[in-house]
């Protein structure tokens, strides 16, 4: 069954392979065809304007939520199903949680980065229990996975939660990997007795 919203964390910028944005185009018309809301950062620009913009024209539900300062320099997209302004990046972060019932990272910079190691460590915590993926457009997220695994073999990163983050480069297909998604049981890594 479709989840009723997931949250999309992208690139304000669209990169230089125009694949990106395929990809993301994709994802967008893919979440509204299937009656999912669509919760990301409401940009109107870069990879985050075209999953909106794409989810917008297959007749979605698109929520942004947007900082302050970033509405006021006019990157808001402005078309959208409900946009919600916040005081600060915590706070949209927290709403975009908070409204989501799964997390997909398309290719972006830090910021997209930090959204998505968040969500990742409020799973290993036990905060929430939603599924993360990266939608690997052109491999662009491979390092993170190779990364990933070396931090389990470092002893950093329990295997359980590394199985918490999933990779696809079909949208499709990683929509129904984070849909069958159950949340590890057993030890969670504050569970880890101290020596």
């Amino acid at each position: 069954m479709p989840f009723a919203t997931v949250c999309v964390y992208a690139g304000s910028n669209a990169g230089v392979d125009p694949g990106h944005a395929a990809a993301a185009r994709a994802l967008g018309a893919l979440l509204a065809g299937q009656g999912t809301a669509l919760v990301y950062g409401g940009g109107r620009t870069g990879l985050m304007g075209e999953v909106a913009d794409a989810a917008l024209a297959a007749g979605g539900r698109v929520v942004g939520i947007i900082p302050r300062g970033l509405e006021r320099r006019e990157v808001a997209h402005r078309g959208l199903s409900e946009l919600v302004v916040v005081g600060s990046m915590h706070e949209r972060k927290a709403q975009m949680a908070e409204r989501s019932d799964a997390f997909v990272a398309l290719p972006g910079g830090l910021g997209t980065l930090e959204e998505l190691v968040e969500a990742a460590t409020w799973t290993q915590l036990g905060i929430h229990h939603k599924p993360i993926g990266l939608l690997d457009s052109g491999g662009y997220w491979t390092p993170l996975r190779a990364f990933l695994d070396a931090a389990v073999e470092a002893g950093f990163v329990l295997p359980a939660n590394r199985s918490s983050i999933l990779l696809d480069p079909d949208p499709g297909a990683l929509l129904a990997q984070l849909e069958s998604w159950r949340p590890a049981t057993g030890r969670e890594w504050l569970d880890v007795e101290e020596s």
